[in-house]
Order: structure tokens, then sequence, then C-alpha cells
């Protein structure tokens, strides 16, 4: 198994690039995806998150108001830091076993993690960050995402800097131009990975 880290910022793109890496062949592992499912009801996170944060996050249909509890979160530091020490741990245990049933292969695992700059490698053998500008970021936010640009804006400020994000990374991937700047940028990324493939698997 080649260990692949995949990060940026929020609307950085990199769902897209993920879906195209997919598309090539790589294992997907999404921690946002993961988050969301450790906190519907009977997730190992649900209680503990509305024991926290009250009925005030919950739907009528019980299930957890992520617009909610997101809106409450990005306007108070502490929420947030309160959510993560729920979550983070719940979502990372997930990742592992899910991981652990690819230890075995020789398959490209992906790891989609939004935070991976914020918390180090992680164990994984390559970091792509997708990467674009502040103010782009914030436009697809608003125009594609529907997000108010203050709720746009908090989030993207609660975030590291690009910079610092940038720095971590193996290979950047420049997604601040048209889609069609994006796929050539992905095949170089995607024939890196089966070349450091092809040699880890020769040794």
């Amino acid at each position: 198994m080649l260990l692949v880290g995949l990060t940026g910022g929020i609307g950085s793109g990199k769902s897209t690039v993920a879906a195209m890496l997919v598309a090539r062949g790589a294992v997907l592992i999404d921690a946002d995806q993961i988050a969301r499912e450790v906190v519907t009801p009977g997730g190992v996170a649900y209680g503990p998150v509305v024991e926290r944060f009250g009925a005030g996050v919950l739907a009528a249909d019980g299930t957890l108001d992520r617009a909610a509890l997101a809106d409450l979160v990005f306007r108070d530091p502490t929420a947030r830091k309160d959510l993560e020490a729920i979550t983070h741990p719940a979502v990372g245990q997930v990742m592992v076993e899910r991981m652990s049933a690819h230890a075995e292969t020789d398959e490209i695992v992906v790891l989609d993690i939004p935070l991976l700059a914020e918390k180090g490698r992680m164990g994984v053998e390559q970091i792509i960050v997708v990467d674009c500008p502040e103010e782009v970021a914030l436009e697809r936010l608003v125009t594609q995402r529907g997000f108010d640009e203050g709720d746009a804006r908090r989030r993207v400020e609660a975030q590291i800097s690009r910079s610092e994000r940038v720095a971590l990374a193996d290979q950047v991937i420049d997604n601040g131009g048209p889609l069609a700047d994006l796929d050539p940028q992905v095949a170089r990324v995607w024939a890196s990975l089966e070349d450091r493939r092809s040699t880890a698997g020769a040794t």
C-alpha cells in the first residue's frame, strides 16, 4: 500500500481532485465523509456532541443539523475545539480501520484529510496539497456552495495559512484557474505516485 495524504483549504477543489484520483484507480478514505458518519444517530460521536451542544443542534428528525452546528463552532473557537476533541478521535479510529483493510495490497490509498497540515504527516508517504488563492476559494463558496460571504470568510480564516499548508507538501496542485488546467496536473501527480509504488514494490 502506498499511503498518500490529500489536503487543501475549504473551496480549494480538493474533492474534485480526489474524484479524479479515484477515477485513475486510487482508493479514497475521506475524513469528511467519516466525520458525517460518526455523528449520525447511533454513531460513536452523536451522543457526546448532543450532550456538549444541546438539542439546538438537532433537526426535527433527531439528526444533527450540521449547518446550525457549523454556525456555532465557526463563531466560537472554544466550541470548535470542543467539537474537534469529540469527533477527531472517532474519525481517526475509523480511518485506521479502513487503512488496515488495504495494508497488504499494492493499492494507492488516498487519505482526504482537510486538517492534515494542522495534524502533521500522520504516517503518509506523500502529501498532495490542492492550492488556490483565498479570494478564489471565497468566490467558490459563495457562488457554487451557497455560503453567506461572512460565513465563508470565517471558515477560511479559521484555517492555517496557505503558505503553512504548501510548506508541508511533497506535490502541489494549483487549482486557482479553470477546470481544464486541473486534469493535466492530476495526471502528472498520479504518474509520479504509480512510479513511486513501482519502485517500492521492486525493493
